[in-house]
């Protein structure tokens, strides 16, 4: 048995058929909604003399900042406490967060 599903998108304002899906944004905010044709002619008048009068912005997503376990702290120096310590810690690469948690108590 064969089915057919029809997705009919309605216009968010005055329920009409047929609508389609727009994005905009304003206040650092970003909004979808659903019109149909009569509804988009009148968004897109409406803000017709704002986009005008503006200028386009590339999209830009933040940059995450760069993760540092302990900024300022000499690793060599950790190493060398840690090991006199007798902690397990390896020559190169991260040093664990329990031997900073452990060296920054102990300074």
């Amino acid at each position: 048995m064969a089915k057919t599903v029809n997705v009919v998108i309605t216009d968010d304002l005055d329920g009409s058929p047929g609508a389609e899906t727009v994005s905009f944004g304003i206040d650092g905010h970003s909004y979808e909604i659903d019109l149909g044709q009569q509804n988009l002619t009148k968004f897109q008048k409406s803000l017709q003399p704002f986009i005008a009068a503006g200028r386009r912005t590339a999209h830009r997503t933040a940059a995450k900042p760069a993760r540092n376990a302990a900024p300022g702290v000499d690793r060599a120096e950790v190493r060398a406490w840690a090991a006199a310590q007798g902690l397990k810690v390896s020559d190169r690469g991260r040093i664990s967060a329990e031997v900073l948690s452990r060296y920054d108590a102990a300074h």
